[in-house]
């Protein structure tokens, strides 16, 4: 049985489909093309797989695969959303599932693991993404909406008489002229208010709902919210490019912190429960790990640059 194609393999196959089909094709593109589709069998096959999706629909949606096609966040965009139906004709399933998060890929605003972005939203609001985070801003003239696919925003919501809401997988987050951070996990959301209130709300039951005021957290699925509980200190500090900890066991602590590092990064189970406190600086986590042999008895084992592993000293 054929290896499953990679999604760096489809992705090529979808910017080749959008590139051929969003102008006419020059020789030069048909001669480059070709050559792709020689260098490798998983690229004959991945081919295959748009003449599928092309005898099933025919022709892709006119918002993928228009010839008026402009720009590079256009071409981007019509990239993305081929590649979901490249991957939903393949029967992975994966678009049905959180394995491959389909809105994320195609949210307005984006960032990578490790980087941060800081925005002034049309209504003068303040908007933050952590790392790995993924949001759709949609205001209208009666609604200002943010749509949280992935990760963790911090908000700081300006005064409009248009309702302020944050939607996540579970559930929708109501701003009550507020500052507040949302979090979206795999299976709930995590929210801390850090000014004024906001009320919480879950997807399958929306008339639940619960006031969350100033140094207050909860958290919700898409049917319950926990109970309210203190925020930890330091919430929202990543977005001055701190971690700020108070008596965390040291696996937390490495598993938050992997959030800011590309590759893979573990802590030994023999020093999980060791505890640390102290700030640090998330855009460098080479000095992070350095460091934490001088205050901990631990040392860090690199086994590539993008693989360590936290252990006994």
């Amino acid at each position: 049985m054929a290896a499953p194609l990679d999604l760096l393999t489809l992705e090529a196959a979808a910017t080749w489909y959008v590139r051929l089909n969003s102008m006419p094709p020059t020789e030069a593109d048909q001669q480059a093309w070709r050559h792709w589709l020689a260098a490798n069998p998983q690229h004959a096959r991945a081919w295959a797989r748009v003449e599928k999706l092309q005898s099933q629909w025919a022709r892709l949606p006119a918002d993928v695969s228009l010839p008026t096609l402009a720009g590079v966040k256009a071409r981007r965009r019509a990239v993305l959303k081929t590649l979901g139906l490249l991957l939903a004709v393949g029967g992975s399933g994966w678009l049905a599932t959180e394995h491959l998060p389909y809105q994320a890929m195609l949210a307005d605003q984006r960032t990578a693991t490790g980087q941060r972005r800081h925005m002034r939203l049309d209504d003068g609001s303040q908007l933050d993404l952590n790392t790995d985070s993924a949001v759709d801003i949609a205001f209208s003239a009666d609604l200002r909406l943010i749509r949280l696919h992935r990760g963790e925003i911090l908000v700081d919501t300006a005064s409009d008489s248009r309702p302020f809401i944050v939607e996540a997988p579970q559930g929708s987050v109501r701003a009550l002229g507020t500052r507040f951070v949302v979090r979206c996990g795999p299976t709930f959301t995590d929210v801390c208010v850090l000014d004024k209130a906001v009320e919480l709300r879950p997807l399958n039951h929306p008339s639940r709902v619960q006031c969350l005021n100033a140094g207050q957290q909860a958290h919700f699925d898409r049917d319950q919210i926990s109970a309210v509980t203190p925020s930890p200190a330091g919430v929202g500090a990543w977005s001055q490019g701190m971690l700020t900890v108070i008596e965390w066991r040291l696996g937390d602590f490495i598993a938050e912190l992997s959030r800011y590092r590309r590759g893979v990064l573990r802590c030994a189970p023999s020093v999980a429960s060791l505890r640390l406190s102290g700030a640090f600086r998330i855009d460098d986590t080479d000095t992070i790990l350095e460091n934490l042999s001088q205050s901990l008895p631990v040392s860090v084992r690199f086994v590539t640059r993008y693989w360590a592993s936290v252990e006994a000293a």
